[in-house]
Parts: C-alpha cells; sequence; structure tokens
C-alpha cells in the first residue's frame, strides 16, 4: 500500500483476458491500473473475461461506505446515464464489485458504480428488461476497497463535496485511526485539501439544517463558515439565522443557493458597525458656545454645559428645552 494510488492503481483491468495472471495477482496491486485501455477494450466488446460479468442488479448491494447519498439518485441526476445507456443500448463502462459469502439475497456488493446500478434499475422498471449490470469482479480488503472508489470517483463532477466528506470522515474513521496524515499519505492527497474537505462533514447540524440540500454545501462554503461555530456567541447567531432561513423556506417557499445561505449566514455574526454621533453646539446671546449636545442613534441625548460661557440659567434651560422640542 506504500505506493499509494499510482502503485495501488497498477493493474485493476490489466490483462483482463489473462485470468492466470489476475488470479495471482496481489490484491493492492491487481484494482486500477491501464483502466482506460482495459475498459475501452471491454466496452467495444472485445474482451468480457470471467472477472467481467453482465448480472442482474437485484442481485447486487451498495458497499456500506460507498460514496453515493442514494436519496440524491433520482432520474433527473441520473438523466445522462439514462440517455447514454439508452443510445448505447448498453452499459459501457463496468461497476466494480466484490463477491458476497453468505448472503442469500445478494451477490455483489458495489465498490464504485452505484450510480450505473441505479440507472440500469431504472431502466428495468421502466420498460427495458432486457437491460444488465456489467461488472468487473475484485478481491480487496474494505480499505483497498475505499481506495478503489476514491481512485474511481475523485475526479467525477457529479459527486458532491457533501457525499465525498462523509466518505472520508468515515474512512478516517474506520481505516486510520482518526490520523489526517496517514490518510492524506495513503490517499497520495495534501493534508490541506483533506483537512477542508473534512470540514464540510464537521458542520454542526444545526448549521447543516439551514440548506435545504446538503449537497449545496461546499468546500469554499465550509471554509467561510466554519471558523464561526467555534465561538459560542457567533455559532447561536448562525443557527438562529438558519432558523429564519429555513422557516422562510417552510412557509414562502423562499429557494437561496448554499452560497446566500453561507452568506446569510456569515452576515448574521456581524455586529453593525455604528456611525460615531457628531457633537453640536448652541450659543449663547454673547456669542459664545454654552453648551454642546449629541444625538444617539436610538433617540436619545448627550447635552454638556459648557461653564465658561456666561450664560444665564434661563437660557441655558430655554436652549435645551428647543433641543428637546425640536
Amino acid at each position: 500500500m506504500a505506493k499509494g494510488n499510482r502503485g495501488f492503481g497498477s493493474s485493476l483491468t490489466e490483462g483482463l483476458d489473462e485470468a492466470e495472471e489476475i488470479d495471482h495477482a496481489p490484491a493492492a496491486e491487481s484494482v486500477m491500473a491501464s483502466r482506460s485501455q482495459a475498459l475501452a477494450r471491454i466496452a467495444s466488446g472485445k474482451v468480457v473475461t470471467d472477472r467481467t460479468e453482465w448480472v442482474d442488479p437485484a442481485r447486487c448491494r451498495p458497499w456500506r461506505l460507498h460514496n453515493r447519498d442514494l436519496d440524491h439518485l433520482n432520474e433527473e441526476s441520473c438523466r445522462d446515464l439514462i440517455d447514454a445507456f439508452l443510445s448505447a443500448k448498453k452499459q459501457r463502462i463496468p461497476a466494480i464489485v466484490r463477491r458476497l459469502q453468505d448472503d442469500p439475497d445478494y451477490d455483489f456488493e458495489i465498490i464504485a458504480g452505484v450510480r450505473r446500478w441505479w440507472t440500469v434499475k431504472w431502466l428495468r422498471d421502466h420498460h427495458h428488461p432486457e437491460y444488465e449490470y456489467l461488472i468487473t469482479i475484485q478481491h480487496v480488503s474494505d480499505e483497498e476497497a475505499f481506495r478503489v472508489s476514491d481512485i474511481e470517483n475523485r475526479s467525477r463532477k457529479d459527486i458532491s463535496d457533501w457525499e465525498r466528506a462523509k466518505e472520508y470522515s468515515r474512512a478516517l474513521a474506520e481505516f486510520y485511526n482518526g490520523s489526517q496524515s496517514e490518510m492524506a499519505e495513503h490517499l497520495k492527497i495534501s493534508r490541506s485539501w483533506l483537512s477542508r474537505l473534512l470540514d464540510v462533514a464537521r458542520l454542526p447540524d444545526a448549521i447543516v439544517a439551514a440548506f435545504a440540500d446538503h449537497h449545496d454545501i461546499t468546500v469554499r462554503i465550509a471554509r467561510d463558515v466554519k471558523p464561526l461555530t467555534v465561538e459560542p456567541r457567533t455559532l447561536d447567531l448562525m443557527v438562529a439565522e438558519g432558523q429564519r432561513i429555513a422557516a422562510e423556506r417552510s412557509d414562502l417557499g423562499t429557494k437561496l443557493s448554499g452560497a446566500e445561505i453561507a452568506k446569510r449566514l456569515v452576515r448574521a455574526t456581524v455586529v453593525p458597525v455604528q456611525k460615531a454621533a457628531k457633537e453640536a453646539e448652541v450659543k449663547g446671546k454673547n456669542g459664545k458656545a454654552m453648551l454642546r449636545y449629541t444625538r444617539t442613534p436610538r433617540g436619545g441625548m448627550t447635552v454638556k454645559l459648557l461653564p465658561k460661557s456666561s450664560a444665564s440659567t434661563d437660557e441655558v434651560l430655554d436652549a435645551i428645552r428647543a433641543l428637546l422640542d425640536g
């Protein structure tokens, strides 16, 4: 595993037509290499090996640590795959699975390819029962399975920061003893980027609730919001604002983007800067200043009497009455 992604991915599909080589290859070196070449050969129909099969999607289940939010998979989010499968009349790129043992309901566990699995199931339920699920079978440990999934999906734009952050957060605890340095080393990514991504998953539930769709919570949003959750005062202000946002959404149907919600949360923590009130003077009959006054933003007034004005008491009181009446 010290080879990282490059060594780890040195032969996922290399020599898929050479079953003997694959069967004797170490697990960590038989998962990702020469993927584009071999998958292209499979997609063209030239190569189908004993480890690449067409199966019933009902006999497959997503791995417990897969990175897809199943509740977010629907006809709209999978429209591109639905159209691609219909156009090609089949699935071209195989999913990566492990064979299950002693499970009467399922034969395979999906490591990468949950969206393709959902699409095939949807097509079978919508007048295309002929579609099957194309898989390539691998023998990998859980930690290797996580890295397979990560390599397969890291560059995919249809996986949200939220999904990726949740997956990484689970893997951090389960495979790397909570050590971000160890995880970053294994995945060959920077520790700073890993930390920023994990911040997405570490946002308090009360803040997450402000967002209508958790998939709108990006690394950039977490970067702006997360530091303000440390101090109780700013956290309370953001929670209160988040509740107002949620109420507006529920009562008025207000739809805000993730960036707009983040701006409101951050803005709620900023105390408005009050402009310094300007002092004004009132002069007596002799032309000397007899008092200075300042009006406060809430309608109050501060009055200072100037002892060297030589103004009479009645003159000063008349000036104050005039200010109050004004």
